[in-house]
């Protein structure tokens, strides 16, 4: 697989991610076997980038990946790790903690979760509304010149946020949501990156699986799937995004591909500085999102799927309402 470099002064991992939440929770039963072993697999093809949270089924996605990489040498991964996320024992979300003291705090539990003595990209998961971000990435600095932590990163914060922080202490990447139905950094963030020299790991390439040819009407009903909470996979949003995806459909067809396959290569041919994370739960979705390597996007068919798939043109919000409040990446950039 070849490898990008994240922004000007990130590290170089692998054109595709393997982002690893879902092999713990949110889109129902995992198998930790199957997740242990697509994880191997994802290494096999070539990915680098893992990326978790610690508050992931609070530490177990930590603790998985820790066995899975247990025989595989350190040099040979680059993590990225949220953190911040309060939880409940319910596992509710309370809130967000972003202090230096607390993030010097989450940093250690991860360490010890993942077995490791220091991680490569280490991010708050959200923006704290109770510490200003400068107090932040400070204390992210700290850790940095310490070596726990090699590079500090951004998650879902926009371009008025991405510029303090960058201004305290370079910033390697921005983890955020990008897929042909989620375009909201068009309108400015991308070109901050891009003027700041922040690489972009984009999650949700394929909309939760919306888009990936996969999901149907009946899809996610066995039980425990967050997804079916979320305005886009709900009533007639859902009708007229799944109505979208056999547009997608089509359009794969022509190029000799799946839909999930030209919807991630879509991201990846958006810039060389953005790193598609893959959310692959097993090793047959897996194979099939490391088929994308092999699509080649001609003028052509990106100016079919960007006719098809112009900005705002999914039906929902991508999350629910009291989730979008809190998203400091969907307020505008100061004029």
């Amino acid at each position: 697989m070849e490898q990008r470099k994240l922004g000007s002064t990130g590290p170089t991992v692998s054109t595709f991610g393997l982002g690893c939440m879902g092999m713990s929770e949110v889109y129902g039963a995992a198998d930790r076997g199957e997740a242990i072993a697509t994880v191997h697999a994802a290494l096999d093809g070539g990915i680098t980038l893992l990326d978790t949270g610690d508050f992931y089924a609070m530490g177990h996605n930590e603790t998985l990946l820790r066995e899975a990489l247990k025989e595989v040498p350190r040099e040979k991964v680059q993590l990225s790790v949220k953190y911040g996320a309060l939880r409940g024992p319910a596992g509710e979300f309370a809130g967000m903690d972003t202090r230096p003291a607390a993030t010097k705090n989450f940093l250690a539990y991860s360490l010890q979760r993942l077995g490791t003595d220091y991680v490569d990209i280490y991010r708050p998961a959200r923006l704290d509304p109770n510490v200003p971000i400068e107090e932040t990435i400070g204390g992210l600095a700290d850790l940095v010149n310490a070596g726990y932590a090699r590079h500090i990163g951004l998650s879902e914060v926009g371009s008025d946020t991405i510029r303090r922080a960058h201004a305290v202490h370079p910033i390697a990447d921005l983890q955020i949501e990008y897929s042909l139905i989620e375009r909201g950094i068009e309108r400015d963030i991308l070109k901050t990156c891009r003027e700041l020299g922040i690489g972009i790991t984009a999650y949700g390439v394929l909309a939760r699986g919306l888009i990936s040819g996969h999901w149907s009407k009946d899809s996610g009903k066995a039980g425990g799937d967050y997804r079916l909470m979320t305005p886009r996979f709900q009533g007639a949003n859902l009708d007229t995004n799944l109505a979208l995806v056999e547009q997608l459909r089509a359009i794969a067809n022509e190029i000799g591909a799946t839909p999930a396959q030209v919807a991630i290569a879509w991201v990846a041919a958006q810039d060389n500085a953005i790193v598609p994370l893959v959310g692959a739960r097993t090793r047959n979705r897996l194979t099939e999102a490391l088929g994308a390597t092999k699509v080649t996007l001609t003028p052509v068919h990106l100016e079919a799927l960007a006719k098809a798939f112009p900005p705002d043109i999914a039906a929902g919000t991508r999350y629910p309402a009291e989730h979008m409040a809190h998203l400091d990446s969907e307020k505008p950039a100061a004029a």
